[in-house]
Order: structure tokens, then sequence, then C-alpha cells
């Protein structure tokens, strides 16, 4: 690891400066690149209850895949469009790039009000549609991921109508924990669901069940209703990281994927993913044919840890820190611990070397995490106002249980905290 600059030295990320239009050529650009994708699929869009909906307007849509994005421009063309992306997306493509396609940057599961007022400067000033992922990461396995209770706030701060896009294929199409294309069909419904004059009249609750009420989805179910075959033969790569505990032994770490089958190297059961995305066991019970079912179990079982008190996460980690958009620190290795109370990372911080981050059960609502991230290994993203903590494990198959504890012991804080306000 080579010699770090003192943190006063680094340039940081400027997010309070303005927002901008989508500059005319940078549009057609991004039409040039997404309508191929489209038309190569047959993607198909739906248009509920939008008579009239121009703009400015929030957009929220599902994430799945980088075909998220696609949809969204086919599905607000030829408007112009401001949208969120997080420090690594401008790393990855550029900050003057993201700036001139109107893109605001953010760092995921913190308070930040220059994100609050750049949106609203975009719908006021610019008059432009405003498109939010409100899961703030991909789903894991296909379903709704975790919306956070400041959406209904939001909604009533900007004073514009609500509308959701709702896209089917593009998680089947493209997983996270296996990341080949494999360009299937995929579709999306359009629909305004709270209104200009509703913004008004709604209280936050009242739009916050609104909107989980029409952001419910499942694409395994999805693509064994409409019977959309996928034949991939590495179809279940990867399926292991997200299916990491055995149903039928209850052995944590131990699964293997590879082809079309998933087994335990615990007890030798093995399954078999079929083409419209459904499990089989080879011997035995199927517990869970569909996949869904079998991350919600992992899920409950991690909830029943963190309520009787035995859940504890620790692991040695490589971190690096993203404090712009520019470069990513090697701060070497520390430690990262996850209990009923938190998460804490101990590590080097440029010239600090006991430096510890710690996000409370109250402050930290949701995880992003990364499956082998730009083929450099599982991680977990942890940020503070001013910079991003990107912690490496060394422990496999450990990241998706540490994004579901984070989010029930959240809740389960967010329980308590009720509980006390109502004695």
């Amino acid at each position: 690891m080579g010699k770090l600059p003192k943190k006063e030295n680094v340039k940081p990320f400027d997010f309070a400066k303005k927002p901008s239009s989508p500059c005319f050529l940078m549009a057609v650009a991004k039409g040039i690149i997404s309508w191929p994708d489209l038309k190569k699929r047959n993607a198909k869009l739906t248009k509920v209850n939008m008579e009239g909906v121009e703009g400015p307007y929030l957009m929220l849509v599902t994430h799945a895949s980088m075909v998220d994005f696609n949809l969204m421009l086919k599905a607000t063309h030829p408007a112009k469009v401001n949208n969120v992306m997080t420090l690594e997306g401008f790393n990855t493509y550029t900050e003057p790039l993201m700036r001139s396609l109107g893109v605001l940057g953010t760092r995921k599961f913190i308070t930040d009000l220059h994100l609050i007022k750049n949106m609203k400067y975009c719908v006021d000033k610019l008059q432009n549609i405003f498109v939010l992922f409100p899961e703030a990461r991909y789903s894991l396995d296909g379903c709704t991921s975790y919306l956070p209770q400041s959406l209904g706030k939001m909604v009533k701060m900007l004073g514009v109508p609500v509308v959701v896009l709702m896209v089917h294929g593009n998680f089947v199409t493209c997983p996270q924990w296996n990341k080949k294309n494999k360009k299937t069909y995929v579709e999306a419904e359009q629909k305004m669901i709270v209104s200009e004059e509703e913004t008004k009249t709604l209280s936050a609750k009242e739009i916050n069940e609104r909107i989980a009420a029409n952001f419910v989805y499942d694409d395994f179910a999805w693509q064994k209703e409409n019977r959309i075959k996928i034949d991939d033969p590495g179809r279940a790569d990867g399926l292991h990281a997200l299916l990491y505990k055995c149903p039928s032994c209850k052995t944590e770490g131990q699964m293997y994927s590879g082809g079309t089958r998933l087994w335990c190297d615990c007890c030798k059961k093995t399954w078999e993913m079929d083409e419209y995305g459904e499990l089989h066991a080879l011997k035995g019970e199927t517990e869970f044919p569909h996949i869904p079912d079998w991350s919600k179990w992992e899920r409950e079982c991690v909830r029943e840890e963190i309520e009787n008190g035995t859940y504890y996460f620790e692991d040695d980690v490589r971190v690096e820190t993203l404090p712009n958009a520019w470069k990513f620190y090697k701060q070497g290795m520390g430690k990262l611990i996850q209990t009923p109370e938190g998460t804490t990372i101990k590590c080097n911080y440029y010239d600090e070397p006991d430096y510890e981050v710690f996000r409370s059960a109250q402050s930290l609502e949701s995880m992003h995490i990364e499956y082998d991230y730009l083929g450099r290994g599982d991680c977990v993203d942890i940020s503070i106002p001013d910079d991003s903590f990107w912690c490496y494990l060394t422990k496999r198959d450990a990241i998706t249980k540490i994004s579901f504890a984070t989010e029930e012991i959240h809740l389960m804080a967010a329980k308590k905290k009720a509980a006390k306000t109502e004695e």
C-alpha cells in the first residue's frame, strides 16, 4: 500500500453543485445506446393513468439491473430527465460525463440535504422529470427491497405527481449474483399513483402506503407466469451467493453452484434450476421451489438470531475509501463488526491508524452490497457524509446475510423506539 495523503488534502465531492439539464448531444447518445438493446428484447411499455402527465413529476423505478435505465429512458422520451447515481458510478463513468447527463451524485443510506435541495431545483427550476430508484440498490432476489419511510415527506416537499415504473424481466435476465446478461424479454408499466393535488391533501404516511402498495414485484413469479424461457447453460452460476444457507442441514457458507445446479457441500443435497427459474431437488423434498421463498426463509433465520441475541458478525476486511468521484484510496486491512446495536468498521484512515466508524441500528436502514465488485471480491459499502468505506470480505458468501441483518436490526430498533414513544 502506497503512502496515503492526509485527509484534509483529499478533494471532496461537491454535492452542493447545482445540477443541469442533460445536453442535447448526451440525450441523443443515451437513446442510441438504449434503443437497440430494447429492440432486441422486444421490450414492451404500457402506460396507465398517464393522460396529460408530461412533467415535471417524480418517477420511482424498480432496480434490478442496468436494463432499468434503458426502460426508464424509453418511458420518459423525449422529456429531459435528472436522476441520481452514487459515487462509484461517477468513478466508473467520470464526473464530467455524469454531470453533462444531468445526473446527481450521492452516497447510499445517509441523510443528504444537498440531494433533497437539488431534487427540488430540478423539478421547480429546470422543470424536468426526476427519476429515483427508491430501493437504492439492486434487488437481491428479484423482489421488492427496503423502501425508506422518508419517501412520503419527500413527495410532499417536491409537490409534483408521483409515477411508478414497474419493470419485469430485468432481474431474471441479469441478477447481480450472475451478471451475464441473457438479453431476454422485458416489459414495464408506467403509472401515475399520486396526483399533484394529492401531494397536498394526503399525509406522508398515506403517500408511503400508496407507494408501497404499487411497488410490489416478484420477477421469478413473473417469469414462471409468463413462461419466459432462460435456457442459458450457466443460469445457476453464483446462486449460492444468495442462497447461502442449506434448508436441509441448516449449514451456512457451504453452498456452491455451477451450470444449472446448486448444492450443499456439507450434506451433498443438490437442486436443479429449470428454464423457468424454479428449483427442483434431485433427491428428497424440494424445500423451496421458488427462489425468493428460500431467501425469505434465510431472512427469517437472521431475524430470529437478532431477536434472541445470538447474532454477531466479524471479519477481517480489505478497506478502500471513496471520498470523491476520482479515486479509491486503499486503507489496508481492517475489521468489520456487526451486532444488533449497529455496524462498526475499524481500520487505518489516511493518516489516522486507529480510526473507527459506527453506524447505529437506527441510522443505517439498509446496506449496499456488491457480489464480486469489478472482479475484486464481495464487499459492503458503508458511508458517512464525506466518505464511503468499501469493505472486501475474507469470509465467503457472507454479504447477503449482512444485508438482511442490517435491515432487520434497523426495523427492530425502530419498533423499540416506537414502543417507548407510546409509553
